[in-house]
């Protein structure tokens, strides 16, 4: 099965982030064989940065991730979530990428691999998170 990975853990290779860069290899090695899948907010978040949509897609292929679109009910699903932060009293205006992250694993049952876990585990409690806790 494969595994939707977030975009905190390709920045933190990316980064060479002294915490979690072998923490975030060590899980998109151990998960390649299954599948490394993105959706259009983790390609949109990868684009910071970069000058050319040339160099996302060529980092794309170097992590062998597969580009997979948010399937509507996963987008039905990321504006529920919404609607249940916005009732709690979240102030931002529009839906936040990890809604659409979390809503497109709900929908296809993906696991998320990631080190941010807190919006998933409150607003997608159903999906399986891949975290270092």
């Amino acid at each position: 099965m494969s595994v939707l990975v977030d975009t905190n853990v390709i920045l933190d290779i990316l980064t060479d982030d002294p915490h979690w860069s072998e923490w975030s290899l060590g899980r998109l090695e151990r998960h390649d064989g299954e599948g490394l899948t993105i959706n259009s907010m983790i390609y949109a978040e990868l684009c910071f940065g970069f000058r050319t949509p040339t160099a996302v897609d060529d980092l794309v292929r170097q992590f062998h991730l597969v580009w997979q679109e948010v399937p509507r009910l996963g987008l039905f699903k990321a504006a529920k979530a919404f609607e249940a932060y916005k009732k709690r009293g979240g102030d931002r205006k529009f839906v936040l990428p990890d809604f659409f992250i979390g809503g497109h694993a709900e929908a296809t049952g993906l696991p998320i691999l990631t080190r941010d876990t807190r919006r998933f585990r409150t607003y997608f409690p159903s999906v399986r998170l891949i975290s270092p806790d």
